[in-house]
C-alpha cells in the first residue's frame, strides 16, 4: 500500500474514509492516477468461507487494503462475524445467533465450506488486525439493523479499547457500516472516533437521511448506473465523500466501477480485482474498452426506474422491521 493510502487514514474522521491507490501521471495508454482500493467482501469469500479469520486472511495475502464484514451478538453478549440472523445457510448448527450462547454452543459450530472454519468473534478479528503485518488493512463493521445500537456499540467499545494504543493503530482503520439511521446517535455518541459508512442502494435515502453525518457511502452497484446513481456520484465527488461499491464480482462491472472513480471495490474475487487493477494500470485503454457506453442497457437490473424501485422497496422493508427512519437530531 502506498504511503498516501497509509496516512489518509490518520486523518480526522471528517475525511474521506480511504484513498484510492496513488499511480504515476497517466498518458493515453495509462490508468488514471488513482484507480479503487480491493476491499474483500466477508474476505475472500469467494474460496474461502465467508466471514472467517481464513477467508479474512486470504484477502489480505491477495493484497486486499480493507475487509468487509457482518456482525450479530450471542445471547451471552458476544460480538460474532456472521452475515445472516440465523445459522443454517453456511454452518452446520442451525438456530437464531441472539437465541443461542457463543460459549458451549456456536463454538463448536464450524462452515460447512471446507476448510470447515470455526465463527470468530469480534475480539478475534480486532486481534487479527493488530497484527504488525496488518496494520495497514482497512475493517467495515456491517452493523445489521436487527441488532440492538447501544448494546452492539457498547460491546465493540470494550473490545476496541484492550489495546492501549487503539486510538492510534485501531480506531482510525475501522468503519461503521449502517443501513438504518437509528444507529447515528449512539455510534457517535458510543464510538464518536470511529467513522461511519451508509450501506444501501437508495441514493435519495442516503441523502435524505444520512448524508450530514457520515463520511462515505457503500453503495450496491446496480444503482448507481442510473440516472440517480450517475447524479449522487457527482454529488459525493463534489462534496468530498467516499463512495464505496459492493458487491462486485463481474469483470465488466469492474471496469465500469473503475471508469466512475470510486473509492473502494468490495468483492468476492479479491485475486480477480487485483489482477485486473494492475492490467488497467498497465493499459487502461484496452482494458476499458471491454466495455461501451452501452453498458447501462445491458441488464435490467442497471434501469434508472427499475434501481430507483428497488431502493425504495428496500428502505420500506427497513423501516418496516426496525422502525421508521428519523433524521439524526443534534442537541
Amino acid at each position: 500500500m502506498s504511503d498516501t493510502v497509509i496516512s489518509s487514514l490518520s486523518q480526522e474522521k471528517q475525511q474521506p474514509l480511504d484513498a484510492a491507490v496513488d499511480h504515476p501521471a497517466p498518458d493515453k495508454h495509462s490508468s488514471p492516477a488513482v484507480l479503487p482500493l480491493c476491499w474483500g467482501h466477508r474476505g475472500a469469500s469467494a474460496t474461502f468461507p465467508e466471514n472467517t479469520l481464513c477467508s479474512f486472511e486470504a484477502a489480505i495475502k491477495d493484497g486486499a487494503e480493507g475487509i468487509e464484514s457482518d456482525v450479530h451478538i450471542s445471547s451471552d453478549d458476544v460480538v460474532l462475524m456472521f452475515h445472516d440472523p440465523s445459522l443454517e445457510r453456511t454452518t452446520d448448527g442451525d438456530g437464531k445467533i441472539a437465541c443461542l450462547p457463543y460459549l458451549g454452543g456456536i463454538d463448536a459450530i464450524r462452515t460447512l465450506k471446507a476448510p470447515h472454519q470455526k465463527i470468530p468473534t469480534f475480539d478475534e478479528t480486532m486481534d487479527m488486525l493488530m497484527l504488525k503485518e496488518n496494520q495497514h488493512v482497512v475493517f467495515n463493521i456491517d452493523c445489521k439493523p436487527n441488532n440492538d445500537p447501544e448494546r452492539l456499540f457498547k460491546l465493540i467499545k470494550a473490545s476496541i479499547e484492550r489495546f492501549e494504543d487503539h486510538s492510534s493503530l485501531l480506531s482510525p482503520r475501522l468503519i461503521l457500516g449502517l443501513w438504518h439511521p437509528k444507529f447515528l446517535e449512539p455510534s457517535t455518541r458510543l464510538l464518536p472516533s470511529l467513522r461511519k459508512a451508509y450501506i444501501g442502494n437508495s441514493p435519495s435515502m442516503a441523502k435524505k437521511y444520512f448524508w450530514d453525518t457520515c463520511e462515505g457511502f457503500s453503495m450496491k452497484f446496480s444503482c448507481l448506473v442510473g440516472w440517480e446513481g450517475l447524479a449522487f456520484r457527482e454529488d459525493c465527488k463534489r462534496a468530498g465523500k467516499s463512495l464505496l461499491v459492493w458487491t462486485v464480482n463481474d469483470r465488466q462491472e469492474m471496469i465500469e466501477a473503475c471508469k466512475w472513480g470510486v473509492d473502494a471495490i468490495l468483492t468476492d474475487k479479491t485475486a480477480d480485482y487485483l489482477t485486473l487493477r494492475q492490467e488497467m494500470k498497465d493499459d487502461w485503454s484496452a482494458v476499458t474498452a471491454e466495455t461501451s457506453a452501452l453498458f447501462p442497457y445491458s441488464s435490467i437490473h442497471y434501469n434508472g426506474l427499475v434501481s430507483w424501485f428497488w431502493g425504495k422497496l428496500d428502505s420500506y422493508s427497513l423501516s418496516r422491521s426496525w422502525g421508521p427512519f428519523h433524521p439524526m437530531t443534534t442537541q
